[in-house]
């Protein structure tokens, strides 16, 4: 899933380490995310968008996920 995590990093000059500390995880499944080798569940995702003050969509791009039952 690709993601705004590294522009919104970058734009507010945050480390990964800071952004990991602020919503609870490590700085490796920010790096993950950021890589696309990682879906953020919803609960970081909000997380994440709250830290950045966003909405969710704002900050993940939901364009390529599949849905069940479709």
């Amino acid at each position: 899933m690709k993601t705004r995590i590294q522009e919104l990093r970058k734009k507010h000059k945050i480390s990964q380490e800071e952004l990991a500390l602020a919503v609870g995880v490590t700085r490796q499944t920010i790096t993950s995310l950021e890589n696309e080798k990682y879906v953020a569940s919803l609960v970081l995702a909000y997380k994440i968008a709250k830290y950045f003050h966003l909405r969710i969509e704002d900050v993940f791009d939901f364009s390529d996920v599949e849905v069940e039952g479709s």
